[in-house]
């Protein structure tokens, strides 16, 4: 007798998908089906106006139906973009509070992901599902599989360095850093107080992240947080950019508050999965221990 499938919701939150993606939704579709996971997908995925695949208020319900949905068992955004955070007050908080299942998304999901651990104190996991069918397939799809599937931890085992302290332990939250500073300001915010606080970013070279650690800075973050942890900054690196991320941050957040960096989290195919809202500690010359869903 065949294994019943998982079923997962696919939703767009940011930016709806241009129609000629659809031949690569089809190939997501197709691969999660080979792996065990039916995908049940949004009515809300493609462009129909602009950037809009509907209204703020039609994307938060959708999101939400998959969460009061009992057959649904992880939800994966596939998007990305800018208009994210407009669903936040739309969001029934109680529900996901009360709710098992994860949300799945990167870039500007990290608006939703730290919104959701802000107001419910329920964990995300920040990747991007579509990398299963791009140029690292066949290690995604390994690593997803024994992690989705077989309970194992492959997709949460990604390796760091520290460049400034030897140790961090806390609570971790952030992610897209341009995103992640959406939310300054408003109740979705996490709090920082003891927390690793991740950073990444797909766009922007010197002068912007110079900018968005400022604001950090001036939020008083690096006084409140346990460490630093940089993942990949992928135009920065591309481009050679000097200073680099990393002498940016040591000169912004002081000499003493704790960096590591992964080249494994972040906008790359090759990207591995970290959960925001859960407990991490990393210690120099040691390797993250797997996360367990």
């Amino acid at each position: 007798m065949e294994t019943k499938r998982k079923k997962a919701g696919i939703v767009c939150c940011s930016n709806g998908q241009r129609v000629n993606y659809a031949e690569k939704i089809r190939a997501l579709e197709e691969t999660l089906r080979i792996i065990g996971i039916e995908a049940v997908f949004s009515p809300y995925i493609y462009e129909r106006e602009n950037v809009y695949s509907a209204t703020a208020i039609e994307r938060a319900k959708a999101l939400m139906d998959f969460y009061q949905n009992d057959e649904i068992t992880e939800i994966f955004d596939i998007s990305g973009g800018d208009i994210a955070n407009g669903i936040l007050p739309y969001l029934d908080y109680s529900v996901i509070a009360n709710c098992t299942k994860r949300f799945w998304g990167y870039s500007d999901l990290t608006t939703i992901i730290n919104a959701i651990y802000a107001k419910t104190k329920k964990v995300s996991v920040l990747y991007q599902v579509r990398n299963l069918i791009y140029d690292h397939c066949r290690q995604q799809c390994a690593d997803f599989q024994n992690t989705l599937i077989d309970q194992g931890t492959a997709l949460f085992q990604w390796e760091y360095i520290f460049v400034q302290g030897q140790l961090m332990e806390g609570c971790v939250v952030g992610g897209n850093i341009r995103c992640f500073l959406k939310l300054a300001g408003t109740e979705y915010m996490p709090d920082l107080q003891d927390k690793i606080l991740l950073l990444e970013a797909y766009s922007g070279t010197v002068a912007q992240m110079e900018t968005y650690l400022c604001q950090l800075q001036q939020l008083g973050a690096f006084q409140k947080i346990a460490g630093i942890l940089l993942g990949t900054f992928t135009q920065m690196e591309a481009e050679a950019c000097q200073p680099t991320m990393e002498m940016l941050v040591k000169k912004l957040a002081g000499k003493h508050l704790p960096i590591a960096v992964t080249h494994k989290i972040g906008h790359g195919t090759d990207a591995k999965a970290i959960v925001i809202g859960a407990h991490l500690r990393l210690e120099k010359n040691n390797e993250c221990s797997g996360y367990k869903l």
